[in-house]
């Protein structure tokens, strides 16, 4: 099959390209705009007691959420608010009022905290009907410059916070982000791989190619979104970047290594390409159906976010895949040996001294190499059972410096920390009968009694009195663990035991929110993990025609992903002293490094079961393995990590844990695991680890025969061919 489509690409390449540009044209004018949503509550399933709460209140008290932004007022000089003070605060929230910034549906300025160092404005916005829908960003953009303007000529300052501004600020970060991200992958895969080639098309191969297979890709998943209604969230779009260019240039480098190693055993160019498309395509199609099907493993989460962010993905890859096995191919067929211009390198075998030498080492010792290799994975594994996630998406990916930020911490000078964003507890009668006065009291009491509850305030009854919110500003910040263990343990124990006898009690808000993704995410942990595992497993035994050889493939990747997680939770738990790690970390990190891992696992098991096929012995032909697949994965491995560790340049935690997270887990799987561990697993194992094939059966000729070329090849032979 990739004979008869390399013959394909190599003798009709316009033919490939002009479809390609006009598929691309299609889909990017046609194709829906992909949007995403920052609304942490649209990713849960509405059986979770946060989502039924936020129903019960957009049902009874459809005009009283929580004000979307917050002012936050205090002196320049750090003193308390005085009364004159009081009065300013007064004209300014009445200037804002008066501006008429649409959206903004009333502006209330309430009492000076107690300690009167902070007062408050609050800011009721127009609700959002979608993750299009930018009428409270937009509003929060243009208060924003009206206050500074009321307050300039005062003794006071302030800015904006709450939900609307971080959303804001998240997507000014959000996009910032994709900007710097863009430009450092751009940059790195334009160096690395100048660098390796000493050839500018090369360099600037993967940029055109995946540049255009980017905007066919993004336009898919924007119809995959509408026809599924799939929800994506903000850092998708900083991903996607990185995951097609990426992978995208691995895949080219996969080819571009064969394709130069057939030109030096003395091919010409087209058939050079027939064969490099022979011996590598399968291995190519195998890794990507890997990552492929790692991340539609999480269309069976519990929450919307991954099972949106899955499919999208999948999407991404194979679209790569595609263009690695058509388009990519087809360009380089084009230009022939002139590819590597001006460098002379392709021509000459390199001594390749620092992988023979590593190859030889390691056929000679496999029981070392496992040994030191494996070690250093368990040590660094050891460290993951400190792992302690966090849940503020929305805080998370938003810069420190953001105004939103600021304010917050501001904020926290005179209320309790969970008055940004405060939960709220509903209290619902049996249907058709009122709720007794007297014993809301009593109930509000009782709440106000629970551990790490500041304030209750006084119930708001909706209009047919048959539900009563109960608004609980927490002690601790919203999205803290210590928030979390409040509502998850007594505030939802007594809320539901202490309510009157006949009546039922929800508790909601932005706490209840992340408890329920917690509980969601752990859930996901016992169902996405293995049946990734169990599905990569099967595309593994397919490609190596082997039992024995994907258990310890993928024990050897799941150590891999322990000990990323390990090296992760030790440089921003331990090292930066940072709280915790964003909650999805885990399962984006141990799909990737999985999947990834098992890529650079595919391509050196694959070299080895060729070079067994020649002949070798075990120990043979993981030596020689190493040496010829080694400079392959080095050069793949040091790039993918690069484009994923510009992430860490976005300017917000979450990206900046996902970035080093991911890009650490590839070096690790590239340089430790694929490298030394693998192949010396493999040695130890020897005939056994192919059972019950035969894949490292002398074949006689190196694997696959190489189909001759067409009868008809009547197309003008490009210059350079």
């Amino acid at each position: 099959m990739f004979a008869r489509l390399g013959r394909l690409v190599a003798y009709h390449p316009w033919r490939v390209i002009g479809v390609w540009v006009v598929v691309a044209i299609a889909v990017i004018a046609l194709a829906p705009k992909l949007t995403a949503t920052t609304d942490e509550a649209s990713f849960l399933p509405s059986h979770y007691e946060s989502i039924q709460a936020l129903n019960l209140q957009e049902s009874a008290f459809p005009r009283a959420a929580s004000p979307a932004a917050l002012v936050v007022v205090e002196r320049r000089d750090g003193q308390p608010l005085t009364a004159e003070d009081q009065v300013t605060v007064g004209r300014v929230g009445a200037a804002l009022g008066d501006a008429h910034i649409p959206d903004v549906l009333g502006v209330q300025v309430t009492p000076p905290s107690a300690n009167r160092l902070i007062e408050i404005v609050a800011i009721q916005l127009t609700k959002v009907t979608g993750p299009q829908d930018k009428a409270q960003t937009n509003a929060v953009k243009a208060l924003r410059p009206v206050l500074q303007q009321q307050l300039a000529p005062t003794d006071l300052k302030g800015g904006t916070t709450g939900n609307a501004a971080q959303q804001l600020d998240q997507q000014k970060s959000g996009d910032r982000a994709n900007v710097i991200v863009a430009g450092a992958t751009f940059l790195l895969i334009l160096v690395l791989l100048g660098v390796i080639f000493r050839s500018p098309l090369i360099a600037v191969l993967p940029l055109v190619t995946i540049g255009l297979v980017s905007q066919v890709a993004t336009g898919l998943i924007g119809w995959a979104n509408d026809i599924f209604n799939m929800k994506t969230d903000s850092s998708v779009s900083a991903m996607l970047i990185v995951v097609l260019f990426g992978i995208g240039t691995d895949y080219i480098l996969f080819l571009l290594f064969r394709y130069r190693e057939r030109l030096r055993a003395g091919e010409d160019p087209r058939t050079a390409m027939v064969s490099a498309m022979t011996r590598v395509g399968e291995a190519i199609t195998s890794a990507a159906g890997a990552v492929a099907i790692a991340f539609l493993a999480l269309t069976l989460s519990t929450l919307s976010l991954f099972r949106s962010l899955g499919p999208a993905l999948a999407i991404a890859v194979l679209t790569t895949l595609v263009a690695g096995l058509t388009l990519v191919p087809a360009v380089v067929s084009l230009f022939g040996t002139k590819i590597f211009w001006p460098s002379k390198a392709w021509m000459a075998e390199p001594k390749a001294a620092r992988f023979a030498a590593a190859g030889s080492a390691l056929g000679r010792h496999p029981g070392r190499f496992a040994l030191g290799s494996g070690g250093v994975l368990v040590v660094l594994a050891a460290f993951a059972f400190g792992f302690h996630p966090t849940f503020d998406l929305s805080g998370g990916n938003t810069s420190g410096g953001a105004e939103s930020s600021t304010w917050s911490t501001e904020l926290l000078k005179g209320l309790p920390a969970g008055a940004t964003q405060p939960s709220d507890v509903y209290l619902k009668a049996p249907a058709g009968q009122p709720l007794n006065a007297t014993s809301l009291t009593g109930y509000r009491d009782t709440l106000a009694r629970v551990p790490g509850v500041g304030v209750v305030a006084a119930p708001q009854l909706s209009p047919d009195g048959t539900v009563a919110d109960f608004r609980v500003t927490l002690t601790a910040a919203p999205d803290s663990n210590a928030a979390l263990d409040t509502v998850k343990g007594p505030l939802r124990t007594v809320a539901h035991s202490a309510a009157p006898a006949g009546t039922t009690a929800v508790v909601g808000g932005i706490t209840s929110v992340y408890v329920d993704i917690q509980k969601a995410v752990v859930h996901d942990y016992t169902i996405v993990f293995p049946v990734a595992a169990l599905l990569i497993m099967l595309i593994l035994g397919l490609l190596l025609r082997s039992v024995v050889a994907p258990w310890y493939l993928m024990v050897s990747v799941g150590l891999g992903f322990a000990a990323t997680l390990g090296a992760t939770v030790l440089v921003f738990q331990y090292a930066a002293g940072e709280a915790g790690l964003i909650f999805m970390l885990p399962v984006i990190m141990y799909l990737f490094v999985v999947a990834l891992g098992t890529d650079y696992n595919i391509l050196m098991v694959a070299r080895l079961r060729e070079e067994a096929q020649e002949g070798r012995s075990p120990r043979d032909a993981a030596a020689m393995a190493v040496r010829h697949a080694g400079p392959t994965i080095a050069a793949a491995g040091v790039i993918l990590a690069g484009t994923f560790a510009s992430l860490m340049l976005a300017g917000n935690s979450t990206l900046s844990q996902m970035g080093f997270a991911i890009s650490c887990g590839i070096l690790v799987a590239a340089f430790i695991m694929a490298m030394f561990f693998t192949p010396a697993l493999t040695a130890l194992i020897g005939h056994a680890a192919w059972w019950p094939g035969h894949g490292d059966e002398r074949t006689g000729s190196g694997g696959s025969a190489v189909a001759e070329p067409p009868d008809r090849a009547d197309e003008e032979v490009p210059a350079g061919v």
